[in-house]
């Protein structure tokens, strides 16, 4: 009985894990403002630890979740962000963008935007499932990000899963609330500065 119990167990375990592995882009929704936003630390493109915790002393933070130094969308919603950073700095907030992929990557997505903000290594996606925004993409959408665009997803994030978050932008306050969110499952449609801006302003 007690062995029937266990595999049980670990069947439910592994159904668990692959359930969450194997979640559409319709499946998820994102973390709900009005709530406390999950606490991270997070390797940056420097192998300097990022804290949370400690960047809300400090005020705001915008975090925005994107899939990799491959995606000509991230490419140019990083570029937009960094061409206003000064502006969002002078609000008071903090600026993070956050993908699955290994820090010598990072390295190439700041060079091909000029970022000048933090990217922060998901390892083992435990942010991005965190704040509810991994999906694992179509067959289809895999063989077009590792072929035609050179993603090559395996070799470039943690674990051979290939999963992805959608683009999706957070604001959180100094209180540590998620107070807006952009999440969109349509990977072309970003968050703009001015809706940043916006809330920054309100909150500041």
């Amino acid at each position: 009985m007690r062995g029937i119990l266990i595999a049980t167990m670990l069947l439910g375990g592994f159904m668990a894990l692959t359930a969450q592995i194997e979640r559409s882009v319709e499946d998820v929704h994102g973390l709900a403002t009005g709530i406390k936003a999950p606490l991270f630390t997070a390797m940056d493109e420097d192998s300097s630890m990022f804290s949370l915790e400690d960047a809300l002393l400090s005020g705001p933070v915008v975090m925005i979740f994107y899939r990799g130094h491959w995606c000509p969308y991230c490419n140019k919603h990083l570029e937009r962000v960094q061409d206003s950073l000064q502006l969002i700095y002078s609000l008071g907030a903090r600026v993070v963008a956050v993908s699955p992929q290994k820090p010598e990557y990072l390295g190439k997505m700041s060079k091909k935007t000029g970022a000048e903000f933090s990217l922060l290594y998901d390892e083992g996606y435990k942010i991005a499932d965190a704040y509810g925004v991994t999906f694992t993409p179509e067959a289809r959408q895999l063989f077009t990000y590792n072929n035609v665009l050179m993603a090559k997803l395996k070799k470039t994030q943690s674990d051979e899963s290939q999963r992805l978050p959608v683009p999706a932008t957070y604001i959180i306050d100094r209180e540590g609330i998620v107070v807006w969110k952009h999440f969109n499952p349509d990977y072309k449609k970003r968050s703009t500065v001015y809706e940043i801006m916006q809330v920054l302003t309100e909150i500041k």
